[in-house]
């Protein structure tokens, strides 16, 4: 398979980082006390997205360092031409905004204690400042980038035989074409290395990448153990197992299939940029809502997302390309999956045309085509929580 070093996408420049392939305003709320504004601002305008970290200021113990590190990343993606922040302490929005001073792209804050705690007044001014930057925004045009410039999430969901035999390695070869052209892809869901954390170890580019990676696999196996969770029956779960997948180790060589058979280059913690090309491992949870929010944070401008049985949950701020090799799957839910491709599992010979047009796809959702999850508002973030309520 040759690499197609002459792709190009239609993005928008950053003053800082990698182009964005959207141009959303994307409102920030801080607190929960906002959280009902929030929504109501996010509805008032046009072309917005909005990430709410409802639990606000009352995460304890180390909890409160990995989201605020999140909300951050999230903040800086590429697919967000402006940032609105709203929060219920002026505190808590001006240490988000001195993190920002200096990422280049308009941002803006707006207090509950500005309006004396009128959550009408609040909401007014929040709209004024969001509608003036969605009219800053809506002025850059997009121009060309070379694929490379792309960084992709790996991601997969209700999976089945046929994810672990084609979707995810059609995903891997993608991949491995991407980062063989200079660009990024990063793929997580820990605790499905199980059974093939050892061979991801060996493509590790460094020992310490070796081992976080074992240790990683270590520590969610630890975790299902302190809390007396049988895995068997929540991953695989029902629907997997009743499509073929009987053990998480059954699922798992499917899933790190996705990564293709470049070295790990980078580990990442949950929520954690990317700020090189390559492959990334990172180092979070198999839950759909949460992985994709983490695998997003780290900049991925695009979502290659496998599915065997159907999964509709796309990320808010990264478009996700939905793939089945299903045919009775893709035919069934024809408004959900962006790519089928059925055809290579009874001919593996069609693969290379499978990749080829999958780059070409990915090519168009850079460029603007939208995807499903985004017609259909099948959309959120779930940032994970990392420790108690205070």
């Amino acid at each position: 398979m040759t690499p197609p070093s002459t792709a190009t996408f239609l993005g928008y420049r950053r003053a800082s980082g990698r182009p964005g392939i959207r141009n959303h305003l994307l409102i920030v709320n801080l607190t929960g006390l906002t959280a009902p504004s929030a929504r109501r601002v996010q509805r008032d305008l046009a072309g917005s997205l909005l990430v709410s970290m409802d639990h606000g200021m009352t995460i304890s113990g180390r909890g409160e360092a990995p989201v605020d590190a999140t909300i951050e990343s999230l903040a800086r993606h590429p697919n967000a031409g402006a940032v609105l922040v709203l929060s219920a302490h002026r505190g808590r929005s001006d240490a988000l905004l001195t993190r920002l001073a200096d990422d280049g792209r308009p941002v803006r804050a707006v207090n509950l204690d500005d309006t004396q705690r009128d959550a009408l007044a609040f909401r007014t001014a929040a709209v004024r400042e969001g509608a003036r930057l969605i009219a800053r925004i809506s002025r850059q045009g997009r121009e060309p980038f070379p694929w490379s410039d792309l960084a992709i999430a790996l991601e997969c969901g209700m999976s089945d035989p046929t994810s672990g035999l084609v979707a995810n390695p059609l995903v891997g070869h993608v991949t491995d074409r991407l980062i063989a052209d200079g660009g990024a892809a990063v793929f997580g869901e820990t605790l499905e290395w199980l059974g093939c954390e050892a061979h991801l170890a060996e493509r590790a580019a460094t020992p310490e990448i070796a081992r976080r990676v074992v240790d990683a696999v270590d520590r969610r196996l630890r975790m299902a153990r302190e809390s007396d969770l049988d895995l068997l029956g929540n991953n695989p779960n029902p629907a997997n197992i009743a499509s073929g997948l009987s053990t998480l180790e059954d699922k798992a060589i499917g899933s790190v299939a996705k990564s293709g058979s470049m070295p790990i280059a980078t580990f990442l913690d949950y929520g954690e940029r990317l700020e090189t090309p390559g492959l990334a491992a990172m180092d979070g949870p198999s839950y759909t809502p949460e992985s994709l929010t983490g695998l997003v944070a780290a900049g991925t401008q695009i979502a290659l997302f496998t599915s065997g049985v159907g999964n509709s949950y796309v990320s808010r701020l990264a478009p996700a390309i939905k793939i089945t090799a299903n045919g009775e799957t893709a035919a069934r839910l024809p408004e959900q999956f962006d790519f089928a491709c059925p055809e290579v599992l009874e001919q593996p010979e069609r693969m290379a045309a499978a990749v080829d047009g999958l780059v070409a796809r990915i090519v168009e959702v850079a460029s603007g085509a939208l995807t499903f999850g985004e017609i259909l508002g099948e959309d959120d973030e779930v940032i994970s929580r990392f420790g108690e309520s205070l």
